[in-house]
């Protein structure tokens, strides 16, 4: 295992270093300057680290810090050159005149229509220095780790009851890879998500070809074959986008052909998903291989020729159609999952909804854990009429869609009886997973949400789910930042590139205040500045926005929507790098422009919406919801703030009113049936916090351990 690279996920991932002890003792002044040198990113090390670190030679600690400040730098944004069109933002936006404003953009623009660069001539000015409360106020604290836990970190991936992203993939990718001499020690039990064991058997069957055994024992279904297809073609595994599909060389053709003949009736599966299994055939050939995989042959062959056979989905279907619920019950008893998919239905049909509910208590021991948590979620506010509803479309990365709630009522007493066999099927199970002990739950876990999904989470200084909410730190103004670059992407140049953020401001009821973006620097009703719209980046571009917190109450605002817009056209994935975040600053015109100390979070923008709203501010309750959404727009619409301002409404409105189940939720039923619950983390064997313990930004640990 490559130390330096297996540090860089470990840094990323849990902030911790794998340091193997030397055999001096602690030399101060070479452990001082590396700790200096993290303090000024944001980061120290904690005492057992600096111990160890003491234990080193001068040029190892050299090695070793060379080697962490360049991830440091990138997980905080601070690895690119932070130059906006006013350097001496923000005090030279809100003294310059309207007219110097306007006459300065005109010339940007101007010049840039005739592939020029023209920024305005304005000195850097001296500041005074970042105060030193507020750069060592919150240091993230990087521990001493060991290989074991980072293994531990691999299994959890692989582990996880639930979609993982694109970064995780890539860290499983490396940590199969990074293991494959010994991989079947590492492997964990079991591989419960279908999305995640695709991309562990794709590696697997590349790396090990002899444990091709193995994945065969792991997968079900045809469908489980056609994902790891997927994957080793470097697609979507959640199918809900097409693939296209790479040339697969002869062993390999023979590998997954032979993973499809094992099973006992692929055709059905095959039809589920006709059009992306015919164009893997194209790359398969199996009527080459019909005297090996006869059964895989004749199943292509009916497959190209549309001899669709009888399916589960269609008989209930016509059940349903001929209102034969108890028909479609009966059927759907045999599949478990899809029975509990279509629970809302079948007990808005049923003329006895006690009777479907008597039926599915008897199948729920099968149904999966996150599929009976999004039950419960579900049924634990069905009662209650919402204007509209909001979900995450399956494969979208990063949209959230609000429709309205149009679903019949449901008898308050039908929708408690549900959460009622849900949950006791649910401490059923965990009460197997083995005793907890004394358990502290912290209250601030009600704003957490449980990681169902990782799918089309971005890469981020700090892993939350979509609508979780945190406290905004200490300080009095907001400066949201934004860096892109335009080059080249899998070698197709991008051209000029634009981005613009932008900032709108909505009242308590979500009634429209005030922006601030390119066509609007300052406000002249509360203190808020932009730092000036940049429209080419060809060696990288940035803007800023300051907001001042008091005074935007003060005119009666609430809440702030961040957001990034492509108004060159371009999709927000398409770009070689495009990152945003936020700071706290108590005063604005100290430290430099961009100070990586007071990054609070820092996140890519990899959606396929030329739109993102990567955050949303509550200034009264002072809380930060985190959102990293995108937003699809009309192509008549002008793509700026203005013209998109009913979209930025219903995504504020989703976003800050998601009900979805919390990590509060899932950790009490946890310690409901299997340990039990102390006042004080002192007292406690386990500690489920945001600080301490098992927090919201390990999602792995939640999905393996917990789901």
């Amino acid at each position: 295992m490559d130390l330096k690279q297996a540090n860089a996920r470990f840094l990323r991932r849990r902030l911790r270093l794998i340091l193997d002890p030397g055999q001096r003792t602690l030399d101060a002044p070479y452990v001082a300057t590396f700790l200096k040198n993290l303090e000024g990113l944001g980061f120290t090390a904690s005492p057992t680290l600096i111990e160890r670190l003491g234990t080193l030679e001068p040029e190892a600690i050299g090695a070793l810090l060379a080697n962490v400040l360049p991830v440091l730098r990138e997980l905080v944004g601070a690895h690119v050159n932070w130059t906006p069109m006013y350097p001496g933002f923000p005090a030279q936006v809100m003294e310059a005149s309207d007219a110097t404003l306007y006459l300065n953009a005109l010339r940007h623009y101007l010049a840039n229509e005739r592939g020029l660069r023209w920024l305005p001539d304005l000195p850097d000015p001296e500041r005074p220095p970042l105060p030193n409360e507020l750069a060592t106020r919150n240091l993230r604290v990087i521990e001493l780790g060991s290989r074991e836990e980072l293994r531990e970190v691999g299994r959890k991936l692989m582990a996880a009851n639930g979609s993982l992203s694109e970064t995780d993939k890539e860290d499983v990718r490396w940590f199969v890879s990074a293991h494959a001499g010994n991989l079947e020690q590492v492997l964990p039990g079991a591989l419960p998500n279908k999305e995640n064991l695709a991309v562990v058997a794709g590696v697997v069957l590349q790396e090990v070809p002899a444990m091709q055994g193995w994945v065969a024992r792991q997968l079900g279904t045809a469908t489980d074959v056609l994902r790891v297809a997927v994957a080793l073609s470097d697609g979507d595994v959640s199918l809900a986008s097409p693939t296209r599909f790479g040339r697969f060389r002869r062993p390999m053709r023979r590998q997954l052909l032979g993973l499809i003949e094992g099973l006992r009736q692929p055709l059905e599966d095959l039809f589920r998903h006709r059009g992306p299994w015919i164009r893997l055939g194209e790359r398969l050939h199996p009527g080459e291989y019909a005297r090996a995989f006869p059964k895989t042959a004749e199943a292509f062959r009916r497959l190209r020729n549309g001899d669709k056979p009888e399916t589960f989905a269609a008989h209930v279907e016509l059940e349903l159609e001929a209102d034969d619920v108890q028909a479609a019950v009966s059927r759907l008893m045999a599949r478990p999952g899809e029975f509990a998919r279509r629970l809302d239905q079948l007990l808005r049909r049923a003329a006895e909804p006690t009777t479907v509910l008597d039926a599915f208590g008897l199948v729920a021991k099968d149904v999966s854990s996150p599929v009976l948590l999004q039950l419960d979620a579900h049924f634990q506010h069905r009662s209650a009429r919402r204007e509209r509803r909001s979900f995450f479309p399956k494969g979208q990365v990063g949209l959230v869609v609000t429709i309205p709630d149009t679903l019949p009522a449901l008898p308050e007493s039908v929708t408690e009886a549900v959460q009622a066999v849900v949950r006791r099927t649910l401490r059923s199970r965990f009460a197997g997973f083995g005793p907890l002990g004394r358990c502290y739950l912290d209250e601030a876990l009600r704003t957490h949400l449980v990681p169902f999904s990782q799918r089309s989470a971005s890469k981020a200084l700090r892993t939350l789910v979509r609508g979780s909410s945190l406290p905004l730190p200490e300080g009095d103004t907001v400066r949201f930042f934004l860096w892109w670059r335009e080059g080249e992407v899998d070698g197709q140049p991008t051209g000029p590139v634009d981005i613009d953020l932008s900032s709108v401001l909505y009242d308590e009821d979500w009634g429209y205040k005030e922006h601030i973006s390119y066509t609007n620097l300052r406000s002249s009703k509360y203190r808020a500045a932009h730092s000036g719209d940049v429209t080419s980046a060809p060696s990288g571009a940035c803007e800023f926005i300051d907001i001042d917190i008091a005074s935007v109450v003060r005119f009666g605002g609430r809440y702030v929507v961040m957001s990034v817009f492509a108004y060159s056209g371009h999709r927000l994935k398409d770009l070689p790098e495009c990152f945003a975040g936020w700071m706290m600053r108590t005063e604005p015109n100290s430290g430099e422009i961009f100070e990586p100390a007071t990054v609070v979070d820092r996140i890519d923008l990899a959606s396929d919406q030329r739109i993102n709203v990567p955050v949303i501010l509550d200034l009264v309750e002072r809380r930060a919801y985190w959102t990293d959404v995108g937003l699809s727009s009309n192509p008549r619409w002008s793509i700026s703030v203005e013209g998109n301002d009913r979209g930025m409404t219903q995504i504020g409105r989703a976003m800050t009113t998601l009900v979805k189940l919390t990590l509060y939720d899932l950790f009490a039923l946890h310690i409901e049936a299997r340990g039990m619950r102390v006042d004080s983390p002192e007292e406690a064997d386990v500690i489920f916090s945001v600080h301490q313990g098992i927090t919201p930004f390990e999602p792995e640990v939640i999905l393996a351990d917990y789901l």
